[in-house]
């Protein structure tokens, strides 16, 4: 896809690897700029940034997890602005607990977002998409989608799904010519990982460098783009020889746990 010209609906836009997207997609030459996340005040810094690279930016504040309200605004928002050529979806949220101490409320706080959250959003642009047959779609899942982890096993419940839908819908929308890709980045350096207790020897990635690999996964039209040369590693390594992986997670998972949300 060439994003020049084009215009990029971004959820999850206020801060972390949304925010880095939406700045990279900007330096990149896309037209305008669609922000949606729950934080009005971060959103509108993030447009402001935006618009001082000559890039349009539409700051939107909505809570994805409601979806009535997300129905109504996507509507909105094809009325006002027009054709969305880019939906990436890359609004969530995480807990780290054991999981004999998870709480149903947290489980379904990532649910919500995570995965029905991105569904609404979806739905409602791919829909539209289909039918002007054109679009690009990335759903941001994480290297957890690939590979489960002790402690996130919930939050992984997620990730799988998004790997799951995204590969389905990929073949779903290929006849009406809108592609679908997913992103999988590993631990990345945002406000959400400081809520988490590392794994030990992982070494954290910028917002920038998933940002990157996004934009030339897209340039190639790639279906699956992994962030990384731990993710690479840890794939192989499942394929090859999972019960080696395994010992690995269960030497390197955080001996305590913090348990804090993060959005």
């Amino acid at each position: 896809m060439n994003i020049k010209g084009k215009v990029a609906l971004i959820t999850g836009a206020s801060r972390g690897i949304g925010r880095a997207i939406a700045y990279e997609l900007a330096k990149n030459g896309i037209r305008r700029l669609i922000l949606v996340a729950r934080s009005v005040h971060q959103l509108h810094q993030v447009a402001n940034d935006i618009r001082c690279l000559d890039v349009e930016a539409v700051p939107i504040a909505l809570d994805l997890t409601v979806s009535r309200d997300v129905s109504v605004v996507m509507a909105k928002v094809w009325r006002d602005y027009g054709d969305i050529d880019l939906l990436i979806n890359c609004a969530g949220v995480a807990y780290q607990t054991p999981f004999l101490k998870s709480r149903s409320n947290q489980v379904q706080a990532e649910m919500s977002l995570n995965m029905m959250g991105m569904y609404t959003v979806t739905s409602a642009i791919a829909r539209r998409m289909a039918s002007r047959r054109s679009g690009t779609i990335v759903n941001v899942s994480s290297l957890m989608g690939k590979i489960a982890a002790p402690t996130m096993s919930t939050y992984s419940a997620t990730k799988f799904a998004i790997v799951g839908f995204t590969r389905a819908l990929r073949l779903e929308l290929a006849p009406h010519n809108v592609k679908v890709m997913t992103l999988l980045p590993s631990l990345t350096d945002t406000d959400m990982a400081k809520d988490i207790e590392k794994f030990r020897g992982v070494i954290p990635m910028s917002t920038e460098q998933v940002a990157k690999a996004l934009t030339q996964g897209l340039s190639k039209d790639a279906s699956e783009v992994l962030v990384g040369w731990q993710s690479h590693l840890a794939v192989w390594c499942d394929r090859l020889s999972p019960w080696l992986l395994e010992q690995i997670l269960r030497l390197s998972a955080p001996r305590r746990v913090i348990g804090t949300p993060a959005a």
